[in-house]
């Protein structure tokens, strides 16, 4: 009797220790991610090498919140249920580890969670020595929802591809201005990965100017150039050499026009002085033709680490932890921002407000009704034009 015993109640007991192992190691990659974060990083390799270890963080966290929110939604569940129908006794047995069923079938994806992040861990060993070495970018602040505000969340290693794009010196006697391509969906942060870098004090101390161009209408007088453009920056500290070295910023809405961008480009470059550069943006793929440089192809984050965004956004310096039932109703809020991230901010403030549970099941059930009502009228379009239904499309309140 006392054998069977042990063989039920073994997988839970080893489930609750994988869990906690986990955590330990969360813990760990989450102070060395945190504090790669705030410094001025350069090195190639090791900006790779965090962006795994991040990657595997963000995963084991995913993992470990879905497999207690899993916990959480079966126990009130089980509660439901047998509340009417079973004796005390039998409710007891009910929520006894050997009847815990979430817990047995996630354990295989809590050890690899688990893992794979003690490996990142110990790849890393080095790398936080040589860490420290680097400079602070700012101050670091007490929370980590007020360190999101001051980098660019999941774009880490674009950011300084952009910036070494940006200071990197031409060979003398170039001719040419480099070019660099941004290309990725609407919405993606193409427009807000720029603005990002060009806040960089590195890059304000190294260009004169900065302009945003936001039509490829323009003619080639320099004057029109300048008047077609918007100034966001203007560094009013003269550069050593008194050489004023400009960047030019262009968003096209489409498929890049070669005559049109060939016209541009000249115009650009006979009123620029040698030395400037341009960042090119567009939706469209098409436009890392252009480049004189190897173009930046921005993606959706992966939906571990949007989790990680929103989460950490939403609760602030608050244990999510300490509020379960809250934490299964971010998860599905989460779900429902499909990777957005004005959504997440938006939403994270507004739940951040409310730390009530019935006022974020009301979100949820907005949320819900708001996509299945558009995603109702795509399938509906689709079926009437003939379309395919295997399209899934991206909408979201904050989209649509």
């Amino acid at each position: 009797m006392s054998l069977s015993i042990n063989l039920m109640t073994t997988p839970a007991l080893s489930t609750l220790a994988v869990e906690d192992s986990l955590q330990r190691a969360l813990l760990r990659a989450q102070v060395i991610s945190e504090e790669a974060v705030g410094r001025h990083i350069t090195n190639q390799a090791m900006l790779q090498q965090l962006g795994l270890l991040r990657d595997a963080m963000h995963r084991g966290y995913y993992t470990l919140d879905t497999f207690r929110y899993q916990s959480q939604y079966a126990e009130g569940s089980k509660d439901q249920a047998v509340s009417h129908s079973m004796s005390p006794s039998k409710v007891n047995s009910a929520r006894s580890p050997c009847f815990s069923s979430p817990s047995a079938k996630i354990l295989g994806p809590l050890r690899e969670a688990l893992d794979r992040l003690t490996s990142m861990i110990v790849d890393v060993n080095e790398l936080v020595i040589f860490l420290r070495s680097y400079p602070r970018l700012y101050r670091q602040p007490y929370s980590m929802h007020i360190l999101l505000g001051n980098c660019m969340f999941g774009r880490q290693m674009e950011v300084e591809l952009v910036i070494n794009f940006l200071l990197h010196e031409q060979s003398h006697g170039s001719e040419e201005l480099e070019v660099l391509p941004i290309a990725g969906p609407a919405r993606i942060g193409k427009s807000t990965l720029v603005a990002h870098v060009c806040k960089d004090e590195r890059v304000r101390d190294h260009f004169s100017e900065i302009f945003f161009l936001h039509s490829h209408e323009v003619t080639d007088d320099k004057l029109a150039f300048r008047e077609g453009c918007t100034m966001k920056d203007q560094n009013t500290v003269p550069k050593s050499n008194n050489e004023k070295i400009l960047l030019v910023v262009v968003e096209l809405p489409g498929d890049p026009n070669e005559d049109a961008w060939s016209r541009l480009y000249h115009a650009i470059k006979r009123c620029v002085p040698s030395g400037s550069k341009i960042i090119v943006t567009s939706r469209s793929d098409k436009v890392v033709k252009l480049g004189t440089t190897r173009p930046i192809t921005l993606e959706y984050l992966p939906d571990e680490a949007y989790w990680y965004f929103f989460k950490t956004l939403t609760f602030g310096s608050m244990d999510p932890e300490m509020h379960p039932r809250l934490m299964q109703l971010a998860m599905e809020i989460a779900r429902m921002q499909n990777g957005s991230f004005d959504g997440a901010h938006i939403t994270s403030c507004l739940l951040r407000g409310n730390f009530d549970i019935h006022f974020w099941s009301k979100v949820l059930s907005f949320l819900r009704g708001f996509v299945q009502k558009h995603v109702s009228k795509f399938v509906s379009m689709l079926f009437t034009r003939g379309g395919s239904k295997d399209k899934t499309p991206r909408c979201d309140v904050f989209k649509c």
